[in-house]
């Protein structure tokens, strides 16, 4: 009789660049490793303000330097990254709000749907991104209304406020139960690290069987 597959929390928010690049690499490893993967929406700007941190967009030189950073993740990962116009405009005002209580929602109800890469940032695409996921217009609807709900926000804040307790200071984390024992890990770089504590092993973020078929 095997191991129990290892449980992996990932804490993450649509908001975050770096929460899709770990999210498809995750979703990649979860039928290789012997993992269990739970999907957790937060809101990164709460767990920044709880943790005293800000977004890389309102420091220039962070802004810069992540603007290349993505761009080469994008193909070393093989991830098609894609970015609103008004990027900054979006992380700094709009925020992902709507879109992480939609997910929040799914998650409650129908959390193998949240095993797609669409981009719901702008809360006007969520209607569309959850079709292009799998759902049908009205449980999409359903969900939409949902997400407005007390029952909603406090799964939400439940959530972010769980994130902060395992010392998140931005998203995404990753948080490994390993033989009674918990790690957290920030960023979508902590890959091979992972994989030493699950006594797994890491074959890049394109790992050979998934390579063959792209």
């Amino acid at each position: 009789m095997g191991l129990s597959p290892r449980t992996l929390e990932l804490f993450y928010d649509v908001l975050s660049p770096y929460s899709w690049l770990l999210f498809e690499v995750l979703c990649r490893y979860q039928n290789i490793w012997n993992i269990e993967l739970q999907l957790r929406p937060s809101c990164i700007a709460a767990i920044m303000k709880d943790s005293g941190n800000k977004p890389p967009a309102v420091l220039p030189r962070k802004a810069q330097y992540m603007t290349k950073d993505l761009k080469r993740l994008k193909q070393h990962f093989q991830v098609p990254l894609r970015f609103p116009k008004d990027f900054n405009s979006v992380i700094l005002k709009k925020g992902s709000l709507s879109a992480m209580r939609f997910l929040t929602a799914v998650n409650m109800e129908h959390p193998e749907s949240l095993e797609k890469d669409e981009d719901i940032v702008d809360p006007q695409s969520i209607l569309a991104a959850a079709q292009k996921a799998g759902l049908s217009t009205g449980k999409a609807q359903g969900l939409l209304e949902k997400s407005s709900t007390a029952q909603v926000k406090n799964q939400l804040k439940e959530t972010t406020e769980a994130a902060c307790k395992y010392g998140a200071f931005g998203l995404p984390i990753t948080v490994a139960h390993v033989d009674g024992q918990t790690h957290m890990l920030f960023g979508s770089d902590r890959m091979e690290l992972l994989a030493y504590l699950l006594g797994e092993k890491w074959m890049g973020p394109v790992p050979p069987a998934l390579n063959a078929k792209l």
